[in-house]
């Protein structure tokens, strides 16, 4: 049986299935690699782990590399990389026999045009260090401002509701600065209250027991400069403004903000029940800071490998429909998957069997992450009903090859969102971006304890390099066999038809995409 370790930081918890593991002979036949339910011999059935290779997956990595090099050095969305990149996905899944789609749409985009200025001006002069003490956040406005700050119901201990309702704003001087604590509802909620109060510029501090600067987001444009300092930051600043005298502050921003466009690429097998649908999905942007070969290389590289290949499981392994998607803008904000899903007509929607979600299979100190479908390490969200059998496909095939997992919350910060939110059953893998490994991870995955799983997240060294081939090359295994499996068969997903299940308790993410919402 499966033996599980204690929960971990960052909404992990490790399965030792490689200390604890049953001999193979003693496990069913369904659990084992390569081995499928179904009448009739198995042996004769073409093993999709087998025929995706790691050299498949690395030739794609390398033209991705490739892609961006020749084309600013990256494959954001809305740049000349990501559009080489679309024609090149296209480009190998017509030579796979497949017949891709690509499906445009805009998205709003966000950059900072120079450096944040975060000062203290009364009753003593100091500067704020960008990123060690505080940060902007996305969307947020741009402007100079030099004004009295108000502390808005910030509680005296623990997270409070600081300017979630209208009411915490009674006796708000227009033209402040608003001081809220984060908690409880999402930062756009707070920046637009305190500026329907009349505040010139917003600043969201962190809540007790976080540490770090809020890397957040107003979702939408801001009509006002909003920052997020450390909680220690906060709290002394809170405490100066109710002090007699009172406390000013300068904050200045310089963004801009307005409308792209990019596209999705969808391709779905020509064999297969249309009505009972695989979706498989990795995104294909990068930022803008580097090529993003792990972050999402990886994931679309994965997903271009084996659809390569899914021909190779002919009529009976292809029962259902199998759908592909590269998606565009996830480090956006998810903006292509949800675009996809809210374009689609309920009737199609209802036809999506379960989504799988592809995202940095390679971290070079990373940990195999299969994303918690059961919701049992308790972090996140609760996935809809289904998404547990999904999960334990992967935790199966991995314990049957006598290698480890850990569990990948549900927290809003890739392309599955936009799927949970409609109640579609999801799965999927990722292997660890900013968080830091702890020891019992390092014991069971190798790697360095205390350090981040990848050290290249979102920069410049997120190169071919930055790839950890032997975890991508297992991972690459254990998708193409759970996708194998789904494939012939999602009986154990949503009983072998798609049907319109009730949504459970509303879907609240603390993340979208890259940046926390709340």
């Amino acid at each position: 049986m499966l033996l599980t370790g204690r929960r971990l930081r960052s909404g992990r918890r490790l399965a030792f299935g490689a200390a604890v593991v049953l001999p193979a002979v003693a496990l069913p036949a369904v659990l084992l690699p390569g081995a499928l339910p179904a009448a009739g011999s198995a042996a004769a059935r073409p093993d999709l782990a087998k025929l995706v290779t790691l050299q498949d997956v690395k030739a794609h990595l390398a033209a991705f590399q490739e892609i961006a090099d020749y084309n600013g050095g990256d494959r954001a969305a809305g740049s000349p990389g990501y559009d080489v990149s679309v024609k090149y996905v296209v480009g190998r899944l017509r030579k796979a026999g497949l017949t891709p789609k690509v499906r445009k749409f805009t998205f709003p985009y966000w950059r900072e045009r120079s450096d944040a200025v975060f000062a203290r001006t009364s009753p003593s002069r100091k500067s704020f260090k960008r990123e060690k003490d505080f940060v902007t956040l996305a969307y947020s406005g741009s402007g100079d401002v030099t004004a009295s700050a108000t502390a808005v119901d910030v509680p005296a201990k623990g997270e409070g509701t600081s300017g979630c309702e209208k009411g915490d704003f009674k006796g708000f001087a227009k033209g402040s600065i608003a001081l809220v604590q984060r908690g409880s509802c999402t930062f756009q909620v707070k920046a637009a209250r305190a500026r329907a109060a009349g505040a010139s510029a917003v600043v969201i501090f962190n809540k007790p027991g976080e540490k770090g600067p809020v890397n957040g987001t107003v979702s939408k444009p801001s009509a006002v400069p909003v920052v997020g300092p450390t909680h220690e930051l906060g709290v002394a600043l809170v405490k100066a403004a109710r002090r007699k005298g009172g406390l000013k502050l300068r904050v200045k921003t310089d963004t801009a903000h307005g409308k792209k466009s990019s596209s999705n690429v969808i391709a779905d097998t020509g064999r297969g029940d249309a009505g009972n649908v695989v979706l498989a999905g990795a995104h294909l942007d990068s930022v803008p800071a580097g090529p993003g070969i792990n972050d999402n290389g990886t994931g679309a590289a994965v997903l271009l490998a084996i659809a390569g290949k899914i021909k190779e499981l002919r009529k009976d392994g292809l029962r259902n429909r199998v759908r592909f998607a590269w998606w565009g803008a996830e480090e956006e904000g998810l903006r292509g998957s949800a675009h996809y899903v809210a374009s689609l007509p309920a009737a199609e929607r209802r036809k999506i069997a379960l989504n799988i979600n592809l995202d940095m299979l390679g971290s070079p100190n990373g940990t195999r992450g299969v994303y918690d479908g059961d919701h049992s390490a308790g972090g996140g969200t609760r996935a809809p009903a289904g998404s547990g059998a999904i999960e334990k496909m992967f935790r199966d095939y991995f314990k049957g090859r006598r290698l480890p997992t850990s569990e990948q919350e549900f927290n809003g910060r890739s392309d599955y969102g936009p799927f949970v939110e409609k109640g579609i059953p999801s799965g999927g893998m990722a292997t660890g971006a900013e968080g830091v490994k702890t020891a019992a991870e390092a014991k069971a995955f190798g790697g360095r304890a205390g350090k981040a799983y990848d050290p290249c997240y979102h920069a410049r060294c997120d190169r071919v390099k930055n790839v950890n081939l032997k975890l991508l090359d297992t991972n690459a295994d254990g998708v193409a066999h759970v996708l194998q499996h789904l494939a012939r068969t999602t009986v154990a997903v949503n009983g072998g038809a798609r049907v319109a299940l009730p949504l459970g308790p509303s879907y609240e993410p603390v993340w979208q995409g890259p940046h926390r919402v709340r």
